[in-house]
């Protein structure tokens, strides 16, 4: 039986993050170049995307580019020049937001639909297979129940978001960042809109919620599911990310892999998709690096509370609460606290006060539970106590990273006055190497046999040797010195040997055979199909649209959906309709922030919320 491989996909906000995410056991990097990224402050020099790709490489790491804002028509000459410099440069796939790409001339490169290709349903998802896609990023929103539909009934290999931060609207079908500031989301510029505080206001004008960010998300958190995921067809966790630290990238990266070997030994059928495994180091605390709490989102196919809370801003992991408060001679906050945890020197804290307000300080010197900072605030006894920096796991981050070792079977023969050591890869690779001189024979035969498996079981470089077989007519002994250079060769020949990443993607010869059905036929797309340069409007056409309507980005029609959502404001607040609740609003409803409204639909047959403005 054929093993499906299982990745672990992390964000590289540059080159340095990208490495240390290699060294904690992620599978595939996703990462920008120096434009067209959809992140505009996570750009990068081909040449450390090539350095990156040489260092994933020896572990059979792939390395993704991300190709995946929309483009206008004078750009498309220059992502296509990026798409070949990546793929010269060592990138093992491209992922692409803009469709008009598939009709330009693309480098012989794998290709992944972004998640802003908006695939939450299994027609969206048959399309995008027929134009040639290796990959699908799903939409976050989908239950287990949904991708298994998807893969059921697609060839393609699906990926999907396991950790970080959410976007309120589905991707690529957000334009409140583009109306509000011209900045669009899809082409790398968002403001994230969805972080602000808004008011709630009803048509009366009555506010109904003040100054709370109303659709501010928390962190998306799927662990639990790893093993539901795989067996529905998932065959990649990726994790959020690209604009984190590296402390983040760290952390969460070792958390997953930790996560997902557990579920490798312990279920059959599956394998992990590049070498290594992980040696010594941090234990990894997901709740100590950034996020905003925790949710399972909508992966069990029902709703539960979404919503960040008082803060779209991380508060860390809870702590306890404030029992007291007091102030020393230069007025500054010294408090007490009660919790089995204990806050260090250093540390970062956020307190959220019965009433909902949010404060964070820096804890300057802690006395057991007697805590003293730097800050003249104010802070009610009863607030809950948050730990958004622990700077001693920092510091562990920095100094205790694990080793990312590849096992290698040696076989020790000494035949007919000859002596070699054959290493035997994780990916199968062979290579041999020979012991050269004159050596006496051993005095005492088990000594020397247990020297031998002791110089060579050792780890150099990226490489751990295990002695799995000795074929010896004479034992002889050998100097430690001699054992220690010949593991070395065996490693430096491993090394000039790349890993070879095991791929059955399509390659662009296979798109280009492909016979595209009409799958819009009749169709008249708006605005939210995205089409911003002719390539793309061109290739809705070949499949049958019959018309084609500009991108938001270039022509902005007076009042537009600016966002569709999972996310219900009514399900949070306990009156859903649907649900069984008896309050009725003065609709429309409204979000009001700095005195602009947006009005508020809501799509029940659905359930579904939808912003207009």
């Amino acid at each position: 039986m054929q093993l499906r491989e299982l990745e672990i996909l992390a964000p590289a906000k540059n080159r340095d993050i990208g490495i240390a995410a290699i060294d904690c056991g992620a599978d595939a990097l996703y990462i920008a170049g120096p434009s067209f990224g959809a992140r505009e402050a996570a750009g990068n020099p081909l040449s450390d995307i090539e350095a990156l790709a040489k260092y994933a490489h020896r572990y059979g790491a792939g390395v993704y580019l991300t190709l995946n804002t929309l483009l206008f028509e004078d750009e498309i000459e220059n992502a296509v020049k990026l798409a070949w410099d990546a793929y010269e440069r060592g990138c093992d796939a491209l992922i692409i937001q803009d469709l008009g790409l598939l009709n330009a001339k693309l480098p012989p490169i794998p290709l992944f639909a972004s998640t802003q290709t908006n695939i939450r349903t299994l027609q969206q998802a048959k399309m995008l297979e027929s134009l040639g896609f290796n990959r699908l990023i799903l939409a976050r929103e989908l239950s287990l129940e949904q991708i298994k539909e998807i893969s059921d009934n697609c060839s393609v290999h699906l990926e999907c978001f396991v950790h970080g931060a959410l976007c309120v609207s589905y991707s690529g079908q957000c334009y409140m960042s583009s109306r509000i500031t011209g900045r669009s989301g899809n082409r790398g510029g968002c403001v994230q809109p969805c972080r602000s505080d808004y008011n709630l206001i009803d048509s009366n004008g009555k506010v109904l919620i003040k100054d709370k960010p109303l659709i501010s998300l928390k962190d998306l958190n799927l662990a639990d599911y790893i093993p539901q995921l795989a067996q529905a067809g998932i065959t990649s966790f990726k994790i959020e990310g690209r604009l984190k630290g590296v402390s983040y990238i760290k952390n969460i990266v070792r958390y997953y892999r930790a996560v997902t070997d557990n579920f490798l030994e312990n279920y059959s059928g599956f394998k992990q998709s590049s070498h290594g495994k992980l040696h010594g180091g941090f234990i990894p605390r997901p709740l100590t690096t950034f996020n905003r709490g925790y949710t399972n989102l909508y992966v069990e196919g029902s709703r539960g509370e979404w919503n960040s809370g008082d803060s779209a801003k991380s508060v860390g992991e809870y702590i306890g609460k404030v029992e007291s408060t007091s102030s020393d001679s230069r007025g500054n906050l010294v408090f007490s606290y009660k919790s089995q945890e204990r806050i260090g020197n250093g540390d970062g804290l956020c307190f959220i006060s019965p009433k909902g307000d949010v404060t964070g300080i820096r804890a300057s010197l802690a006395k057991g539970k007697t805590v003293y900072t730097n800050d003249k605030i104010s802070v009610p006894p009863g607030s809950e106590l948050y730990r958004n920096y622990n700077h001693s796991f920092e510091k562990e981050l920095e100094s205790n990273m694990p080793k990312r070792l590849i096992e290698v079977r040696v076989n020790f023969t000494n035949k007919a006055g000859a002596t070699t050591l054959e290493g035997i890869r994780e990916d199968g690779e062979r290579v041999c190497v020979g012991i050269e001189g004159v050596f006496e024979r051993a005095q005492n035969r088990e000594a020397s046999l247990s020297a031998i498996k002791r110089q060579i079981e050792k780890s150099t470089g990226i490489y751990i040797f295990i002695l799995e077989r000795t074929d010896i007519e004479e034992v002889l002994f050998y100097p430690a010195s001699v054992l220690n250079e010949a593991r070395r060769a065996l490693a430096e020949k491993l090394e000039s040997v790349l890993i070879t990443k095991n791929s059955n993607e399509k390659s662009a010869s296979d798109r280009a055979s492909l016979v595209t059905p009409v799958i819009l036929k009749g169709k008249t797309l708006d605005y939210r199909a995205n089409a911003a340069n002719s390539y793309t409007k061109e290739l809705y056409r070949q499949i049958g649209a019959n018309s084609v309507d500009d991108a938001f980005e270039i022509s902005a029609p007076e009042e537009a959906e600016l966002m569709r959502c999972k996310y219900c404001i009514k399900f949070e607040l306990g009156t859903c309709p649907s649900e069984g609740s008896k309050v009725k609003y003065n609709e429309p409803l409204f979000l009001e922030n700095r005195g602009k409204r947006f009005r508020l639909g809501f799509d029940c047959k659905n359930c579904e919320m939808v912003i207009f403005g």
